[in-house]
């Protein structure tokens, strides 16, 4: 019998997002090559532009397919302008792609609440879950923790922050290799009296449910973040945005804190530069930016990568989605998720966000809402 032939991966790409737009995303696509990524690209966007990106970089040849197109959704665009106006620009035919089946995955570092939007009205949600989820993966002492929701939903009542752990659970699993990830709720204590209803109703819920795919902790405090206590942190996207551009914040503060004491004297740079191989690894693990993180709960991949992010980031996602695309995250969260229906009773007003609902405001992460980025969501 023959041996059957799988086929490339391919990924679909918003070659015009974020602040650098080609000038990024294609020496991404090759440093990601080069670190080993099989796959194969559909690049959306200006075609003069790519052409002259690729001209530089010839290890891509035939590796990159160009989609011309020169309208682009804009990063002031709110969500409802972006579905109503956004068909045929560069980030919906990089999603369209993934719904067509043309590609596995797709990314994008354009506007996070255009790209949620645009990515719920095509793709749509998976069975069950109310509204996407965007996930971070924060460094710690033990390794990445996972932390959700990140910008998209602000607020959560308790059905959500049990969805939340469901798909935390998944995409630490798929992305990460935990075989049963430990998953804590954020709160302002760790007694079971501590913290509002919808998440003291939650740890309940968690605590009791049985056959998830995960292995539930109970509440953790801010300080447990960076300490790993677990491998998935469920909160509402308000607190969960708010605690990460506090942790990039914090990450700034001490990097710029060391620099300036290590070149305050001559003996300091001396010992800077006796010291700088391990100054740099460190400075790696402590990297503050948003490199690439997904929206959970859709009928497909959908990976956001920050605005402003640099090749190095930029690739960051691309190796996201490629890992995501080749494992069964999508599998379990359809296997947890039937479990966490038939336990908790359905409430009519937590039915599926509709693309009105992400328009609105309510669904789609808002300026309030962007993930780790100034100037541009």
């Amino acid at each position: 019998m023959p041996e059957l032939v799988k086929p490339p991966l391919v990924i679909s790409i918003d070659a015009m997002g974020g602040d650098h737009g080609p000038t990024v995303v294609v020496p991404a696509i090759a440093r990601a090559v080069s670190q080993g990524l099989d796959a194969r690209f559909l690049l959306h966007g200006d075609e003069t532009a790519l052409k002259a990106a690729l001209a530089k970089l010839p290890a891509l040849e035939g590796r990159v397919e160009i989609r011309h197109t020169d309208k682009v959704i804009g990063s002031e665009e709110k969500p409802a302008q972006a579905m109503r106006r956004g068909k045929g620009s560069s980030m919906w035919n990089t999603v369209e792609a993934v719904k067509s089946g043309e590609a596995a995955a797709c990314v994008s570092a354009g506007n996070t609440g255009a790209l949620m939007a645009i990515a719920l009205l095509i793709l749509r949600m998976s069975a069950d879950v109310e509204r996407p989820a965007l996930v971070a993966s924060w460094p710690t002492l033990r390794g990445q923790t996972s932390v959700l929701d990140v910008g998209a939903s602000i607020n959560a009542d308790a059905r959500r922050l049990v969805e939340l752990a469901i798909l935390g659970a998944a995409f630490h699993h798929a992305v990460h290799g935990s075989i049963r990830p430990t998953v804590g709720l954020l709160n302002v204590g760790s007694e079971d009296q501590k913290g509002h209803e919808e998440v003291r109703e939650a740890h309940r819920t968690l605590r009791e449910m049985g056959g998830l795919e995960l292995d539930y902790r109970g509440f953790v405090e801010g300080d447990d973040i960076p300490m790993g206590a677990v491998d998935v942190v469920v909160t509402d996207a308000f607190t969960g945005n708010v605690a990460l551009k506090t942790g990039e914040g914090v990450a700034r503060y001490f990097r710029a804190t060391l620099r300036a004491t290590l070149t305050s004297s001559p003996l300091a740079r001396l010992g800077a530069f006796i010291a700088s191989a391990a100054l740099r690894r460190m400075a790696d693990q402590v990297r503050p930016e948003f490199d690439g993180g997904p929206f959970l709960g859709l009928n497909g991949i959908v990976v956001k990568s920050h605005g402003g992010t640099d090749a190095r980031g930029f690739a960051t996602a691309i190796r996201l989605a490629a890992d995501l695309a080749a494992s069964d995250f999508v599998a379990q969260i359809d296997r947890n998720l039937r479990t966490m229906t038939a336990a908790m009773p359905t409430d009519a007003a937590s039915s599926d966000a509709t693309p009105d609902d992400a328009a609105s405001g309510d669904a789609a992460p808002n300026d309030a809402g962007s993930v780790g980025e100034r100037t541009k969501a």
